[in-house]
């Protein structure tokens, strides 16, 4: 059994900022890949950011500029960081793992909302 526990969504004012956390628990013995992905009311769910083992970040264009990702491996943990938030990346943020066997595994979800 696998676990992600996400943590740190909620609202904020335009051009505020956010970190959502995850963490991973239960029968992992390694990660590959951490990323989190993102869905807004009837849209298809897509990719914010990821981050290797090795480190190496991929940002969205939406939101490179704005978001970074960073990820402590010792504690199986992957952050998001969000700043100037916009209105339009109101969403629910899903962290997802990979592992060396390519299964992949997801949080439940954390609503960010971004409004005045």
């Amino acid at each position: 059994q696998v676990q992600l526990v996400e943590s740190g969504g909620g609202l904020v004012q335009p051009g505020g900022a956010l970190r959502l956390s995850c963490a991973a628990s239960g029968s992992i013995f390694s990660i590959n890949a951490m990323g989190w992905y993102r869905q807004a009311p009837g849209k298809q769910r897509e990719l914010v950011a990821h981050i290797t083992s090795g480190g190496r970040p991929t940002l969205a264009d939406f939101v490179k500029g704005r978001f970074s990702i960073s990820r402590d491996s010792a504690k199986n943990t992957v952050y998001l960081q969000m700043n100037s938030l916009k209105p339009e990346d109101t969403a629910v943020y899903y962290c997802a793992i990979t592992i060396p066997t390519l299964q992949t595994y997801w949080g439940q979800g954390t609503q960010v909302t971004v409004s005045s």
